[in-house]
């Protein structure tokens, strides 16, 4: 079978002269190709809005999607849309990220140039979109609700990133390769000994590493001190810098240290510069020198220029004196309540009961999740501070979750003990990989049967800023500042638009597509850069204010419409919708109507296409086909003529069911979401034959497909 669009090449070059909007063939004598004549009766189509029956639906409005800026140029596709359709929808540029720049102000001058355009060229706009999850400055929506960051007050000031003393026997901050090290009696506690009995072909063969949890930066100012000496005199060790142990990146850090065979201190201070930045180890170089080598108090600081010295700020707390849970919940067979007041730890106020009731097959069956704001990240300090007890003795782990359910890690703060009798949990913890991007923990609960209780919970952290704070938004506190941020964003849209727009796509994809009865949410998922959940602060009732502000700014008879996805494909999520409706009404908005997208294809299912029209008429409400595209399952270059016949039958079949079945009073009309077919690099379905015009703004099958559709014929 011949590519349609291969016969199309050969039928332009025929049609050099023919307008936009008609196929009329020049007056050669030559034969037709067969394939061409098929085409021929797309020349005795009148434009596509003549189509539709105004007597039998006076209201009814043909729409088309638009670019908003090549509708502003007046050119082509200004034309072609003003003489083929009654309304547009702008496809991206009437929404918040369009909209809202960094800085919260709101750029509405080309909404209101569209405006005038589409006056002057008599055609009505549709509204999309007010309240969506997508395509929003969600950079600046998200700062607004950020946590507030008060540095500390002073001057700059030495801070201590790594200090050993070798007093015990903790050697997460030090190293060796090469050589063995013991320790030795300095007359004042322990010093490290390091004995390197021969000279090796290359002095970092036998090195000591030093590590420290901060990265170095350009510019920075690091410090070392220690206490040195050797066993013989003349000795002489450079310094590296490393990434990390082993990670050799210069060959000069600190210079070279001399010691002595006494005891001297050394202190050298550096500026990093770019052979030194992103280190985060000291690597001493040993192995020239047959001695013994003798260290004790190593320190490495940095000058803080913003603080007087380092502070653990509390991230999350609670001690359960109120009902605010914000921070904090158990799962199904972790059963919470509160102890009587005097009951809590100390005998003073009340504490935190959980009862798991039998043992698990798996410990996390019960699990208690206690959560904080910003997430971690590697190299970060933390402290989990807690009293706890239990009816029977236990020990429960704590694992890292990204957020509660997100595991992430078995272990975070180790296990944790519990007798009958309070005590008091403590521990200090540096994030690594496997701890990092995680804001909760969660403690298993599952392998005893008893009632747990906790009580005074704090999660602290080290702040290298020295004396700094940081406000926390509560949740009430995000709920209004964003509730009143879409109050802005609304009564500024509809303010440059309600003299002539007066219908609207007020709230945009509300329905989950996993649980179609239920609100989509952004918690727990990754985001994209442009995503922002306005449920997620506003709570289920956010559509309940976005039709109410709607309704407050705009014309008291405008058309408020909620409008969605995949209606069709899922006749639950229809029924969802429907369902929100019925609750956005309960309380106190009114929705005019419910757009259906209907993204679909020449195989979509038919059946469910009549019984999702049949559920929406039954609303009473006006429906409206709010982004109709179809596409062949296939790309523009691999598309067939019999493809092309079949969309058009899909075309057909979509437009006569909606009139069929929705009765005229409730007909708000059709969109075409894309009239011509997507280009290969465009955002939407990129390289299909989607539209009923090609590329080239010729008439396909797809064409009369549609106008058959609106005629009846």
């Amino acid at each position: 079978m011949k590519y349609l669009n291969k016969f199309w090449l050969g039928a332009f070059a025929l049609l050099a002269l023919v307008s936009c909007e008609d196929y009329i063939m020049p007056d050669y004598i030559v034969d037709k190709p067969e394939s061409l004549a098929r085409l021929e009766y797309l020349n005795e189509y009148d434009v596509l809005k003549n189509y539709v029956d105004r007597s039998a639906s006076p209201d009814f409005k043909l729409g088309a999607g638009v670019s908003v800026d090549g509708f502003n140029e007046q050119g082509l596709s200004y034309s072609h849309v003003s003489s083929n359709f009654d309304e547009m929808t702008a496809g991206w540029e009437m929404k918040h990220g369009a909209i809202v720049q960094s800085d919260g102000s709101l750029d509405l001058g080309r909404v209101e140039n569209f405006v005038s355009k589409a006056q002057e060229a008599g055609i009505t706009i549709y509204g999309h979109t007010l309240a969506w999850h997508a395509n929003q400055n969600a950079e600046y929506l998200n700062g607004i609700i950020a946590p507030i960051k008060i540095p500390g007050a002073g001057g700059p000031a030495w801070e201590v990133l790594t200090e050993i003393d070798f007093e015990d026997d903790d050697a997460t901050n030090y190293s060796l390769a090469g050589a063995e090290y013991s320790f030795s009696n300095n007359g004042d506690g322990r010093a490290l000994t390091i004995v390197n009995p021969s000279k090796t072909e290359n002095d970092w063969n036998v090195q000591l590493f030093v590590t420290f949890p901060q990265e170095t930066v350009e510019g920075q100012q690091y410090r070392l001190t220690m206490d040195v000496k050797s066993a013989d005199a003349g000795v002489s060790y450079p310094t590296q810098a490393h990434r990390s142990p082993g990670a050799y990146k210069h060959w000069n850090f600190f210079g070279a240290i001399n010691p002595t065979t006494e005891w001297s201190e050394v202190s050298v201070e550096t500026t990093i510069d770019g052979s030194t930045s992103e280190c985060t180890t000291i690597a001493f170089n040993l192995g020239h020198n047959v001695t013994t080598y003798y260290f004790d108090n190593i320190k490495v600081e940095w000058l803080n220029p913003e603080a007087s010295g380092p502070s653990w700020d509390v991230v999350s707390e609670n001690n359960f004196e109120s009902d605010n849970s914000n921070n904090y919940q158990g799962n199904s067979n972790a059963v919470m309540n509160f102890t009587a007041s005097g009951e809590g730890a100390e005998g003073k106020g009340r504490a935190l009961k959980i009862t798991n009731d039998a043992v698990r097959a798996n410990d996390w069956d019960s699990q208690f999740f206690f959560t904080f704001p910003d997430a971690t990240q590697v190299g970060q300090k933390y402290i989990l501070e807690m009293d706890v007890k239990a009816d029977a003795p236990a020990a429960i782990p704590t694992q890292a979750h990204t957020v509660p359910y997100a595991y992430k890690h078995w272990d975070f703060f180790g296990q944790v003990s519990f007798t009958s009798e309070w005590t008091h949990f403590v521990k200090e913890i540096t994030i690594a990989d496997n701890t990092s991007e995680v804001t909760c923990i969660a403690f298993n609960l599952g392998a005893t049967a008893t009632s747990y209780y906790f009580d005074n919970i704090q999660v602290k952290w080290f702040n290298e800023e020295g004396g700094g704070q940081i406000i926390e938004m509560t949740p009430e506190e995000k709920r209004d500042t964003i509730t009143s941020e879409m109050e802005r964003f609304i009564a500024g849209m509809l303010g440059v638009t309600k003299d002539y727009v007066k219908a609207w796509d007020v709230v945009n994809e509300p329905m989950d597509d996993g649980n179609p009865y239920e609100l989509k949410t952004g918690e727990g998922r990754e985001l994209n850069s442009d995503e922002f959940y306005w449920q997620d602060y506003m709570g289920k009732d956010y559509a309940v204010t976005a039709f109410n502000l709607a309704r407050q700014y705009g014309n008291s008879d405008d058309k408020f419409f909620i409008n969605d996805y995949n209606l069709e494909y899922n006749l639950d999520k229809c029924k969802g919708i429907i369902q929100y409706v019925s609750y956005i009404e309960s309380q106190g908005a009114q929705v005019d109507g419910i757009g259906t997208q209907m993204h679909i294809n020449i195989n979509t299912d038919k059946d469910k296409i009549s019984e999702m029209f049949t559920l929406l008429a039954a609303t009473g409400k006006l429906i409206k086909i709010s982004e109709l595209d179809i596409g062949v399952e296939k790309q523009t270059t691999e598309a067939t003529e019999a493809d092309y016949e079949a969309q058009a039958e899909m075309y057909k079949f979509v437009v006569q069911k909606y009139l069929e079945i929705i009765p005229a009073g409730q007909q708000y009309g059709i969109t075409a979401w894309s009239p011509l077919d997507s280009p290969t690099g465009s955002g939407w379905r990129a390289g299909e034959p989607i539209g009923l015009w090609n590329e080239g703004y010729y008439r396909k099958p797809a064409y009369a497909g549609f106008a058959d559709g609106l005629s009846g014929e």
